[in-house]
């Protein structure tokens, strides 16, 4: 046990609500693409492919699928990644910024672009949530360790009840991703995998 375990740290389970919608961060070639510098993350692809998985049942119970992907107009636009790719290959219009084609439905998903770092940052996100009373977000993604943990910590701070099924999230460093994921499950989010989330998904909907 952890000093932050033994100190009451992931106590208690958030639960899920009674209103889903999934959230899918970043999904975009430039992360999910071996073309592209940044898409050449094994872990990565695999989450992709889970979250597909996920994404078809979600769509087949009538679930809101939400998508981001990171885009600018400008360089003036470009906040201050420590990241040399975003300085270059993410600009309106360019390749690296479209849907992963395994998981965009267009004429499903809601998607948007976004430019910092949450999907909530700035974005039409939150009153969209409000609109359809959602209470329970299940975060799917990349990487955990930067944007899905910020999107976590902001759906968290919404009052929302972030849910993480762990093979839908991926990074370029397998133990960032556990260390991030283990870290947010003392505090902000459940982590569970995409088999119980699809599981909960069915019996709610029935």
């Amino acid at each position: 046990m952890s000093a932050h375990e033994a100190a009451g740290y992931g106590a208690r389970q958030l639960g899920y609500g009674q209103s889903p919608a999934i959230l899918v961060v970043d999904f975009q070639r430039a992360f999910t693409d071996p073309a592209f510098e940044l898409g050449r993350f094994e872990h990565v692809h695999r989450a992709v492919e889970r979250t597909a998985r996920l994404l078809a049942v979600a769509r087949e119970l009538g679930v809101p699928v939400i998508k981001c992907f990171t885009s600018y107009e400008s360089l003036r636009d470009v906040p201050p990644w420590k990241v040399d790719a975003m300085y270059r290959d993410f600009f309106h219009g360019m390749p690296t910024t479209e849907p992963d084609p395994r998981l965009h439905d267009p004429d499903y998903d809601y998607t948007f672009s976004k430019t910092a770092a949450s999907i909530f940052f700035q974005t039409p996100l939150t009153a969209y949530l409000a609109r359809l009373r959602v209470d329970t977000v299940i975060v799917t993604g990349c990487t955990t360790s930067g944007c899905v943990r910020a999107s976590v910590v902001d759906a968290f701070s919404h009052g929302l009840r972030p849910i993480i099924p762990e093979d839908c999230a991926g990074d370029g460093s397998e133990e960032a991703h556990r260390r991030n994921l283990h870290d947010m499950s003392l505090r902000y989010a459940d982590v569970t995998n995409s088999d119980a989330v699809i599981a909960w998904l069915r019996g709610l909907k029935a």
